[in-house]
């Protein structure tokens, strides 16, 4: 009986799963942060990526909304994200393991990290996207098992 890897699954068999329906969502650094902030609210996302003709430059989150815009009272409507996004990016490769991501973000505690090859952006993931991969692959290992014990597995 084969279980499926979980933690060492490699970034890019995560993104590939995610990509199904999703994309990487960008503003460039001249937008504002009220036009930002709608592209989170529509899309349902806690984070952007902002390019600046195709370079990653930084990356604009719910938590630069709240500690650069409304703590320093700033006015989402003439304030540029390039004023506000984090410009000390953490970013992953797609061959670097979920546990290798989970430890990262917990440490440097963000909840977004871009998957770069080669200076190229392949994806965005949260903390969300990890765990709810890791559930969902879980549910399928206990399955696995039961299917084994009760004479159902295939093999």
């Amino acid at each position: 009986m084969e279980l499926k890897a979980d933690t060492q699954t490699p970034l890019s068999q995560v993104l590939a799963e995610k990509g199904r329906g999703s994309s990487t969502l960008t503003v460039p650094p001249e937008v504002t942060v009220a036009a930002a902030a709608e592209v989170l609210i529509r899309n349902q996302v806690g984070s952007v990526l902002v390019m600046d003709g195709g370079r990653l430059v930084g990356i604009f989150t719910e938590r630069d909304i709240l500690r650069r815009v409304v703590g320093e009272r700033r006015d989402p409507a003439t304030t540029k994200v390039a004023d506000v996004m984090t410009r000390d990016l953490v970013v992953m490769r797609p061959t670097s393991s979920v546990v290798d991501a989970m430890k990262v973000m917990a440490a440097k505690r963000i909840r977004h990290v871009p998957v770069v090859d080669g200076g190229v952006v392949v994806g965005v993931l949260s903390q969300g996207d990890l765990s709810h991969w890791l559930v969902r692959n879980r549910e399928g290992q206990i399955q696995d098992l039961v299917d084994f014990v009760t004479g159902r597995y295939p093999g």
